[in-house]
C-alpha cells in the first residue's frame, strides 16, 4: 500500500514524506501521541455516501464532521458515513488507512487544517502516516475547501 500511496503522490506532484510506525496509528489520538504533535494536525480521511456517491472528506483530528454542513455543501439529500466494506471497496484501503488520494474520488478539505503548515495522513494503511502541506494537498487534489466540521471537547 505504501508504494501506491507513494505513486499517488509522485504522479499529483506532490513531495511527501512517508513514515511506517512500530505501532498502529488508526485513531487521532494514537497518531498525534505517535508524531509528538497537535491532533489537530492529524488529517483523517472520511468516506462518506453522499445520495450513494463514495466522497473523501479530508478533516482535522481536532474536528467531527457535521453531516447537516457536510449535506448543504454536497447539496445532497442524504449523507452517510461509509461501512468499513464501502470505504474498503470505495478507496482500495481500510478504514484507517485512507490517505487523501490515490483512490480517485471526490476530496473535500476541511478549512480548519489550513491553520497548520505540515499535517499527517493515513498513508495506505494503519501504520503510515505522510506528511504533507494542506494548501499543497487541497491544490494537487483539487479539493474543494469547506467548513463541515466543529471542535470536538
Amino acid at each position: 500500500m505504501r508504494e501506491k500511496v507513494k505513486a499517488a503522490a509522485a504522479a499529483l506532484g506532490l513531495d511527501v514524506e512517508i513514515k511506517t510506525l512500530d505501532r498502529p496509528t488508526r485513531t487521532v489520538p494514537e497518531a498525534a501521541a505517535a508524531l509528538g504533535v497537535e491532533p489537530g494536525q492529524i488529517a483523517k480521511s472520511l468516506v462518506f455516501l453522499a445520495d450513494g456517491e463514495p466522497i473523501v472528506i479530508v478533516a482535522s483530528g481536532a474536528h467531527r464532521v457535521d453531516v447537516d454542513q457536510l449535506a448543504l455543501a454536497c447539496d445532497c439529500a442524504v449523507i452517510d458515513k461509509a461501512s468499513p466494506d464501502d470505504v474498503r471497496a470505495s478507496t482500495g484501503f481500510p478504514v484507517g488507512g485512507v490517505p487523501p488520494f490515490g483512490h480517485g474520488l471526490p476530496v473535500m478539505l476541511d478549512e480548519a487544517l489550513l491553520e497548520y503548515d505540515v499535517v499527517y495522513a493515513a498513508g495506505g494503511d494503519g501504520n503510515t502516516l505522510l506528511a504533507i502541506d494542506p494548501r499543497k494537498l487541497a491544490e494537487a487534489t483539487s479539493a474543494r475547501l469547506v467548513k463541515v466540521a466543529e471542535l470536538t471537547a
